[in-house]
């Protein structure tokens, strides 16, 4: 597959959707490597991968459901177990962040943000070119300061997101995609 032709089919595929084998050893390695080649103002390499797999997953899944007591202390059971199973939807998650640096001061923390989500997207097509699915999924639980405190992140530093990751359980079906036209304008 070409470059264009990945990007042009790459879809996003639901977590439930994903199973082992996820990308290990080599595969992981060259799609963590593919990150380290974003744009990055200033070359501050603002991002963080924590690699979540095996009973680790089960850990992440007790400490989402730690940050939702703290906000819903009356949470019913099947809110819990939904809370619960999150990570265990797919055999790897990746819990991307942005460590913002104030080392130079004409990098904004927007453009560390922007940075670590080009890594992402840099992942993500990686994972499809080499025949793996992923899923980003973001929400309460990528702002939640307990869970930020729990990967070591300061209150100025973000989670970008969850970053799922497995062997698609099937194909997906190509979602119709608008005309770049209609997102486009020359300026004059």
């Amino acid at each position: 597959m070409d470059a264009i032709e990945a990007l042009m089919s790459r879809t996003s595929v639901p977590p439930k959707l994903l199973l082992d084998p996820a990308p290990d050893g080599e595969a992981l390695d060259e799609i963590l490597a593919t990150a380290m080649r974003a744009p990055d103002h200033g070359a501050l390499q603002p991002w963080r991968f924590h690699i979540v797999r095996g009973a680790a997953r089960e850990k992440l899944g007790a400490l989402f459901v730690e940050a939702m007591l703290k906000h819903t202390p009356d949470a019913d059971e099947e809110a819990i177990a939904k809370e619960q199973g999150r990570p265990l939807r797919s055999p790897l998650v990746v819990v991307a962040c942005t460590k913002v640096s104030h080392e130079k001061a004409n990098v904004p923390k927007v453009e560390q943000i922007v940075a670590t989500a080009a890594a992402v997207q840099n992942m993500m097509n990686a994972a499809h070119a080499r025949g793996f699915g992923s899923f980003l999924a973001t929400g309460k639980n990528a702002r939640d300061p307990h869970i930020k405190s729990a990967f070591g992140l300061s209150e100025d530093d973000e989670i970008i997101g969850f970053v799922y990751f497995g062997t698609p359980r099937r194909a997906m079906s190509e979602k119709p995609r608008p005309d770049s036209s209609e997102f486009v304008s020359e300026w004059t």
